[in-house]
């Protein structure tokens, strides 16, 4: 994580323009008049700060919830376009690559499937390097990972304008849609648990109030800086020692339904969550949010820009987390073709 502070894009514009304007004075001014503040001058630059700074705000559009969605994909014009969607080498990358090809070939574009392509990383540098044109990215790893910022916003559709924004100015990347799920850490009990119910206050308070409840952890959770460390601080409670277990993820949703963790991390639209019966701890805004997107180079995106708007609304619609877990369900529990998958729900949302 950079320990740098965030710093906003217009703060960035205002210093750079601020910079820009004392050369122009240096060099344009004797030193007699270099002595007197130009006020008029000072507010042409002050606006024109704020009309650059509300352009760029205006290109990410596309990152807001305005709902552009269709009743049928083959509203869509994608005629003439070759595209090659890419996806992260996990369950639901592949169903939410699927959804766009099915979408896509809906439109009238010719598709080629690159899901399953590899990890964060591959597929990144394959969109920079335009070897693939466009995968779904999550918001809280654009800020993190991509863009090297500290404290997200904790407003799905603010931090995935903010990543929209930093990512369209430095590196040409747009941020198409913004899912109503959230792909998060998190933490589950069984359903039938006492514990059923709670929030994180409530899960912090019971685990100090019960010498016998245990949290399950991956080995990497209670060191990440976006991961145990934001509970404790939000509820100023800590696990007491002992009490905790590390384990690796698969293990941890077994576990838990048998009631050998009182509490267990998950990822909370993990298709493992329903085939389980698992119970999610409610999130009031601790842990840091993993909302989804269509990114693609600007250049590919002016292809069809309202087309490509209206596919990532239209896809996630419906998408929240129960939904979007049920779909990861029906492939990592009953070993369905993610595209089949894909067709199923578009079908069944009455838009394919």
């Amino acid at each position: 994580m950079i320990t740098t502070p965030r710093i906003q894009p217009r703060m960035r514009l205002l210093a750079g323009v601020a910079a820009l304007a004392l050369v122009a004075a240096a060099c344009g001014s004797d030193s007699t008049s270099a002595d007197v503040p130009d006020t008029a001058a000072t507010d042409e630059v002050t606006d024109s700060t704020d009309a650059a700074a509300e352009d760029i705000a205006a290109t990410c559009t596309t990152a807001n919830n305005d709902d552009n969605s269709v009743a049928s994909l083959s509203e869509l014009d994608f005629s003439g376009i070759d595209i090659n969607v890419g996806s992260k080498d996990f369950i639901e990358q592949f169903v939410v690559g699927s959804l766009a090809i099915v979408g896509l070939e809906a439109g009238g574009a010719t598709v080629t499937d690159s899901t399953n392509l590899g990890g964060t990383v591959v597929n990144r540098d394959a969109l920079l390097a335009g070897e693939i044109d466009t995968y779904f990215e999550y918001n809280g790893t654009g800020w993190t990972v991509h863009l090297a910022n500290e404290n997200p916003s904790f407003d799905s559709v603010a931090l995935t304008n903010d990543v929209c924004v930093n990512d369209l100015e430095e590196n040409n990347i747009r941020w198409v849609g913004v899912s109503p799920f959230n792909n998060t850490y998190g933490f589950a009990t069984a359903s039938d648990s006492p514990a059923a119910g709670v929030d994180l206050q409530g899960m912090m308070e019971y685990v100090n109030e019960n010498a016998d409840a245990t949290v399950c952890m991956e080995s990497e959770f209670p060191n990440r800086p976006d991961g145990l460390v934001l509970v404790e601080n939000a509820t100023g409670l800590t696990i007491p020692a002992g009490q905790s277990e590390i384990l690796e993820t698969g293990v941890i949703y077994e576990e838990t339904a048998n009631g050998s963790c009182t509490f267990g991390e998950v990822y909370t639209t993990d298709g493992r969550i329903p085939a389980l019966g698992l119970d999610v701890v409610e999130d009031d805004g601790v842990l840091i949010l993993y909302n989804a997107s269509m990114t693609m180079s600007d250049d590919v995106f002016q292809q069809a820009p309202e087309a490509f708007e209206a596919l990532a609304d239209t896809i996630f619609a419906n998408l929240d987390d129960d939904t979007m877990a049920e779909l990861n369900r029906r492939v990592s529990t009953d070993g369905e073709d993610p595209k089949a998958v894909a067709t199923d729900y578009l079908t069944e949302q009455g838009v394919l």
